[in-house]
């Protein structure tokens, strides 16, 4: 695969995305139970990662180090399972937001929580970030124990926008926030010594 490689962990390797992944993340993107919390299992039309998100995600590499959108791959197979993403948070802008996304094929083998704890340590470390927060719906607690597996903390909880979720009830985009600043690392990594 053509892309820069960002981070290397024991099971996986993140690179910078190219225009040409657009496929790869419509196939990702096809799967209801990928997408059950996030769009309601409505796949995203390859055009919209072709005309928008993927020019929109690359660009995001010239805003800084550490921020971005990354392909996941497996080091054995190079097979592409999923993705990161580490940018500005929307509403905290001290913040830095956490995202992921895999294929199902692979739930279940701690990719998310072996790549979000190689990027927070990067973050932390190497790239200046003073907090990571993550948020996810209610419903998904496979996606809050990553978090909380992580060392991110329950914050709080909120619903995501009506314009954000339009067809969805209020229950439907109940959903929650964690965090962890660079002092609540750090003790944990004083602790795990």
């Amino acid at each position: 695969m053509v892309g820069i490689v960002v981070l290397t962990t024991k099971r996986l390797y993140l690179r910078t995305f190219t225009l040409e992944d657009a496929p790869l993340l419509h196939e990702l993107d096809s799967d209801p139970e990928v997408m059950r919390y996030i769009s309601g299992g409505k796949p995203t039309p390859l055009a919209v990662y072709v005309e928008r998100k993927l020019p929109q995600w690359v660009a995001l590499y010239g805003q800084g180090e550490g921020i971005g959108f990354w392909a996941v791959q497996e080091r054995d197979t190079d097979d592409f399972v999923g993705w990161f993403h580490l940018r500005p948070d929307r509403d905290e802008p001290d913040a830095m937001e956490l995202g992921y996304r895999f294929h199902r094929r692979v739930w279940g083998k701690g990719y998310a929580t072996e790549g979000s704890l190689a990027l927070i340590e990067k973050a932390f470390t190497d790239w200046g970030v003073d907090k990571v927060v993550a948020r996810t719906l209610i419903g998904n607690r496979a996606s809050q124990r990553v978090m909380e597996k992580c060392g991110l903390v329950f914050e709080s909880e909120f619903w995501y926008a009506l314009n954000r979720l339009p067809d969805w009830t209020e229950d439907e985009r109940h959903a929650v926030k964690y965090a962890l600043d660079r002092t609540g690392w750090e003790r944990s990594q004083k602790q795990a010594l």
